[in-house]
């Protein structure tokens, strides 16, 4: 076994809401590690103060990134694509692990599953 912990569809389904939110907060916070205006203030005064309000920016981003993932990663959630808001649910279906699938634009409960090996492509109905 790869995971520790196994969802079912139901747990998987229900985790939906607090799995979105954890997701649009990781995007706020690369938003902030992407800032154009706040990496260059940070590059250009931080061998001298620290970067100031930017650099708090841009360490305040990283911090919220990482506690949203360090979230999603100790609930047992795999995030594959953050952009497209993709999920992997660890699961047991006939005796094997697999995925339970989830796709953030997809409708609020879990429809899909694939073989630990097999990734979106190998994606098959419940």
């Amino acid at each position: 076994m790869r995971h520790e912990r196994h969802f079912t569809e139901r747990q998987a389904s229900a985790a939906l809401g607090w799995v979105s939110e954890r997701l649009d907060a990781m995007r706020e916070a690369r938003g902030h590690l992407l800032d154009p205006a706040a990496r260059a203030a940070v590059a250009e005064s931080g061998p001298t103060n620290g970067g100031g309000e930017p650099g708090r920016v841009i360490g305040e981003g990283f911090l919220d990134l990482r506690r949203a993932a360090a979230e999603l990663d100790g609930a047992g959630v795999v995030v594959r694509d953050l952009e497209r808001g993709l999920c992997d649910f660890p699961a047991i279906r006939d005796g094997r692990e697999v995925y339970l699938c989830w796709v953030e634009s997809e409708e609020d409960e879990i429809g899909y599953w694939h073989e630990l090996d097999d990734g979106y492509p190998g994606r098959q109905p419940l």
